[in-house]
């Protein structure tokens, strides 16, 4: 497994990371066993990154983690947590809280819940809008001075923002939906890192499973999958996406790879300083994905791919969600 250093003051990680958030909450209904076989298989071999979310299942997610991890080194592992979304019982969406206060204690129970005496990177979910970030960066920079955290992130933050959080403590990375059809960082946001020395964690490369290889049109969901309210799983979005999905298949046979190995290797080839996070839940989707790792694309098959992709129809969340991004502020 090859390595990549997240920005100037942060880890070195694995080329791609494990997203585990599926394995518990906003897919549909998932499978316990598999998601610790995938989480063991993946640090089996070589993954060295798990990112989670205090709230991906209510706290599910992170003893799921810690379940696997047991037996294994401390060190052997980077834990990346996101905390601040808030959700009532039924897991609605209810707001974000990057309060002091609340930094301190979601840690506490983060830890509790992990196992563990530290986090690797921990991070805000979202911005705020009512507490200043430098509060929020502020509190977690308290927590990097006691022990419990090495590193500080960002997740769907934005340039000045960015910048203000960078200001009060070193960023190691910006964890930023990134992908074939989702490119909007490449604008302000990836340069604003790149001249802070601040890495990327990318998430979605896949945007879901639309570009994975495997999504179907009239493909049934279940219950609790988020996907549904997402405009580019949508009607005509959908059929015209999955147009675009047929055009890079074509592109993949030729090269004796699959579609998801191809939309992975795109983002790899983006910048030594981006780790892709795989979000696969089970052991077959991961050796899978991990493939995309032996693949290189040339210029002119990198050009016809954002070509194709340029024609992607419908927003990465749904409207109500997107007015929360302050990384689509500017």
């Amino acid at each position: 497994m090859k390595t990549r250093k997240l920005g100037a003051n942060g880890p070195a990680v694995s080329a791609v990371g494990l997203g585990c958030m599926g394995m518990s909450d906003l897919y549909g209904a998932s499978d316990r066993a598999e998601g610790v076989a995938t989480i063991h298989a993946a640090l089996d071999a070589g993954v060295t990154l798990l990112d989670t979310g205090d709230f991906y299942g209510m706290g599910h997610n992170e003893m799921l983690i810690a379940e696997a991890l047991q037996g294994r080194p401390r060190d052997a592992v980077i834990l990346s947590v996101k905390f601040g979304a808030q959700r009532d019982p039924q897991g609605n969406w209810v707001g974000f809280d990057g309060r002091p206060s609340a930094v301190k204690t979601s840690l506490a129970y983060s830890l509790k819940r992990l196992r563990v005496d530290y986090l690797d990177i921990y991070r805000p979910a979202r911005l705020d809008p009512n507490v200043p970030i430098e509060e929020t960066i502020g509190a977690i920079a308290d927590m990097v001075k006691a022990g419990y955290v090495r590193f500080i992130g960002l997740s769907e933050f934005g340039p000045e923002t960015i910048r203000r959080a960078a200001a009060v403590h070193p960023i190691a990375d910006v964890q930023i939906e990134y992908s074939l059809i989702s490119r909007g960082i490449e604008k302000s946001i990836l340069p604003t890192c790149r001249a802070l020395g601040v890495g990327i964690t990318a998430y979605g490369v896949l945007s879901r499973g639309l570009i994975g290889g495997h999504w179907q049109a009239g493909k049934q969901t279940g219950a609790g999958d988020f996907r549904t309210t997402i405009p580019r799983f949508q009607g005509e979005n959908l059929e015209r996406n999955l147009g675009l999905v047929d055009e890079i298949k074509r592109i993949a046979d030729a090269k004796g790879a699959t579609v998801a190995q191809i939309a992975i290797a795109w983002v790899l080839s983006r910048g030594d300083d981006i780790a892709p996070l795989i979000g696969a839940r089970r052991r077959d989707r991961l050796a899978e994905s991990l493939g995309a790792l032996s693949l290189t694309l040339d210029r002119d098959e990198i050009s016809l791919l954002e070509q194709l992709a340029s024609s992607v129809a419908g927003e990465r969340y749904a409207e109500s969600q997107m007015a929360h991004l302050d990384s689509e502020r500017g």
